[in-house]
């Protein structure tokens, strides 16, 4: 249950908002000024704070620097009765995740809260370190941390090409798609970019368009104008007007309606925009940045996505490889990951074993870094010694090549045996990583090695194999690679089923 620090001096406001959002799954803590508020902080760190703009005691931009100077990942939601572009303007500077006004509409106050948590708890952190690669001869890591954040840019060609595209294009004021998948980092990109660009001291706001309801997608991009619809019962300022000047990025951007795209589509081409009820344009100074996982100019191909609005948007574009193409990232991103984690749980784990090395280097990481990072911090908890080994690590993933080629969690379960892990004081190198091996299937269909037959049949092996990898092992998609229907898939698959006692 999601913890949530209450701060406002008005009794009544705290005892309903703490009424609503227990009525809602959160546990709730209130503090009636700034003071009490420190208090509680000291007692330990809230998943998110809802915090009153004016208290007695202490002043809003004031109690939003405390609360970032103790716990910099926890998202605050600033609430005030004021309506003030350039406090919001500051407040998002200064770290607040939104600034809202009262009187708080439900909806609009519940979908800020569980946007916060959701970016906090799955959200790449937006940082950016450089890990330059190991030196075998003096068996070290030399790293350089460009300045906020978790996230790696590493030594290997696919991301020295992606800094390249960054240092190119952040000076410009083009508009940017980035291409990715989920978890793969674009947000982190999108930072870099801003961080780089001439806009880095003005506000970098970013919008998950997944997780905007319909109804309220054009408010808070937008705004809204007091009485513009029912429910809006004060003026609300968009997140476009809050990044003038400034930098927004717009993540999975084809979830968002027709009509949302309209109106996205007249600030792009006039850098002009309405709140929802207005009469008034507002001018807009606003550099977007643009992700999504799927192609846009397919979509809008298929009418989900205003072709127009893909052609604007596509002035510069960047592709962010996924994990399982860049093999020598992986134990760059798990050795920090394990490093963070190792700090959050007070602990001291060395290293992985060549075992797990050996795994994650052969798991292709359908959710990228951020599976990654979860997969570490599970291990991490469960291990009890020096270095982590298979045995803390997901079933589904120390057994993933058989999971594919038709075998179930249940049977690939009873054919493992189950072996506790020794205690190590270091990782040895003997260890050779598994592999999908070459098809033997001469002795099983009883042909000749070297006859025609059996070479269909490992080309045959090899273009399923190639396949699988393509979909992401998805295997719907390789059925359709290979021009066959998924029945005619899974009895290939099955019938090509031998495996290395290793795996």
């Amino acid at each position: 249950m999601s913890k949530i620090l209450v701060i406002d001096d008005d009794v009544d406001m705290c005892l309903l908002l703490k009424r609503f959002l227990t009525k809602n799954g959160y546990e709730v803590t209130l503090a009636h000024n700034g003071k009490k508020a420190l208090e509680e902080l000291e007692n330990g760190e809230p998943n998110l704070v809802l915090c009153d703009f004016r208290l007695e005691d202490i002043d809003g931009k004031e109690m939003l620097i405390k609360i970032k100077e103790r716990y910099p990942r926890t998202p605050v939601i600033i609430v005030t009765g004021y309506s003030d572009i350039k406090v919001a303007v500051d407040v998002m500077k200064l770290g607040a995740y939104d600034y809202v006004t009262k009187p708080l509409f439900p909806d609009e106050i519940l979908l800020s809260i569980k946007s916060a948590l959701q970016k906090s708890a799955t959200k790449q952190e937006n940082v950016a370190t450089v890990i330059m690669p190991e030196d075998d001869s003096k068996n070290s890591t030399k790293s350089k941390t460009i300045t906020s954040g978790q996230y790696i840019f590493s030594d290997s060609p696919e991301f020295k090409n992606i800094l390249k595209q960054i240092d190119l294009v952040s000076p410009t004021n083009y508009s940017i798609l980035i291409y990715g998948e989920s978890g793969s980092g674009k947000e982190a990109i999108a930072q870099e970019i801003h961080k780089r660009s001439k806009r880095k001291d003005m506000p970098f706001v970013a919008i998950d368009c997944g997780a905007l309801s319909k109804e309220l997608a054009g408010s808070e991009l937008f705004g809204h104008e007091k009485g513009s619809f029912t429910g809006a019962l004060n003026q609300k300022i968009g997140n476009f007007e809050i990044a003038n000047g400034g930098t927004i990025f717009l993540d999975e951007v084809a979830n968002l309606s027709y009509d949302v795209q309209v109106a996205l589509l007249r600030v792009v081409q006039e850098r002009k925009m309405r709140r929802i009820g207005g009469n008034k344009d507002i001018d807009l100074d606003v550099r977007i940045i643009i992700a999504s996982n799927e192609r846009l100019l397919d979509s809008a191909k298929k009418g989900k996505f205003r072709e127009d609005l893909y052609h604007r948007f596509n002035e510069f574009s960047i592709e962010v490889p996924p994990l399982r193409e860049r093999k020598y990232d992986i134990m760059i991103f798990a050795k920090h990951f394990l490093k963070l984690t190792n700090d959050e749980l007070a602990k001291n784990i060395k290293g992985f074993s060549p075992e797990v090395e050996a795994i994650f280097k052969t798991y292709v990481w359908p959710g990228n870094l951020r599976e990654l990072k979860n997969v570490v911090k599970r291990a991490t908890l469960l291990c009890d010694t020096d270095y982590i080994m298979p045995t803390v690590l997901p079933f589904e993933i120390t057994n993933f090549t058989k999971l594919q080629f038709g075998e179930t969690l249940e049977e690939a379960s009873s054919n493992v045996q189950t072996r506790q892990a020794e205690p190590v004081s270091a990782p040895t190198t003997s260890y050779s990583p598994p592999v999908i091996p070459e098809p033997v299937f001469t002795k099983q269909l009883e042909i000749n090695e070297h006859s025609l037959k059996g070479a269909s049949i490992d080309a045959e092996y090899e273009m399923i194999v190639e396949a699988l990898r393509k979909a992401n092992y998805n295997k719907s998609k390789a059925a359709k690679i290979l021009n066959v229907d998924r029945k005619t898939l899974y009895n290939k698959m099955k019938q090509y089923k031998q495996f290395n006692s290793d795996l």
